[in-house]
């Protein structure tokens, strides 16, 4: 199978914790807001929305379209009236592979329009991977 990875970022982390304790932090929305948003409502199953108030200003949503515990997480993302990556219009694709006690998170963001948009997704994942790496480290 041949994929076009045009406009894909990818980021690695690893986390140590349980693949299933990740996956909780990735799909519950009491453990989502502690390492991303003021509030999350999510609805992980396939065809199942999301929306995440980020910040208070900036809201991203989209639909799942995989949901295999512990192992995989597929959505459409997007942000609420933003001009060039609304939802639904880029997918997220997130993978747990469990490695001596602890998860490789490999997160790649497919369909990013420009070079600008690529990097500022960069840096937010790059930020909230290592929230997320402290995060689940915790529990």
């Amino acid at each position: 199978m041949i994929e076009d990875l045009t406009g894909a970022i990818e980021i690695t982390q690893r986390i140590e914790a349980s693949p299933e304790i990740v996956f909780a932090y990735l799909t519950d929305s009491r453990r989502f807001v502690r390492w991303m948003g003021v509030g999350a409502e999510l609805d992980p199953r396939p065809g199942g929305r999301y929306r995440i108030d980020v910040d208070g200003e900036h809201i991203a949503s989209g639909q799942y379209q995989e949901v295999d515990p512990p192992r995989r997480l597929v959505m459409t993302w997007g942000w609420e009236g933003h001009p060039t990556v609304p939802p639904g219009s880029t997918t997220v694709e997130i993978t747990l592979t469990p490695d001596r006690g602890a998860t490789v998170l490999k997160l790649r963001h497919l369909g990013l329009p420009d070079e600008s948009e690529r990097r500022q997704h960069t840096e937010g994942w790059t930020q909230y991977m290592s929230r997320l790496a402290a995060a689940g480290a915790r529990d």
